[in-house]
C-alpha cells in the first residue's frame, strides 16, 4: 500500500505528516487489498479570516475507488472524521462483497 500526502496552500510540519501516516496504516486492518491511498490536506477560505481545514482521502482498491472529504477547524479533527467515515465505507463494501 502506497501512501501519498499532498498539502495545498500551506506547508505541513513533520508532526502532522507522521500523524497522518500512522492513522492511514489502520485502513489495512479493514481491507487487505488497498493498493494506494491519497491524502489531501487543504486550507479553505483563505480570503476570509476564518480558515477551515479540509482533509480529503481517496482509497484505491481493485475495481473500486472510495473518496471522503471533511472540514473542521483543525487538520487532525478533519482527518479523523474522514478516516472514520472511510472505515465505515470499507466495512460496508466488504460486507456486500461477502454477501454476494
Amino acid at each position: 500500500m502506497t501512501v501519498k500526502i499532498q498539502t495545498v496552500r500551506f506547508d505541513a510540519d513533520a508532526k502532522l505528516i507522521e500523524y497522518v501516516k500512522q492513522r492511514v496504516q489502520k485502513l489495512y486492518n479493514f481491507h487487505d487489498r488497498i493498493t494506494k491511498v491519497d491524502v489531501f490536506l487543504k486550507l479553505d477560505n483563505v480570503v476570509h479570516n476564518i480558515k477551515d481545514k479540509v482533509a480529503e482521502i481517496k482509497v484505491h482498491v481493485p475495481k473500486q475507488h472510495l473518496f471522503v472529504k471533511q472540514t473542521s477547524k483543525s487538520f487532525e479533527q478533519s482527518f479523523d472524521e474522514a478516516l472514520d467515515s472511510l472505515i465505515t465505507q470499507l466495512k460496508r463494501r466488504k460486507e456486500k462483497q461477502y454477501d454476494l
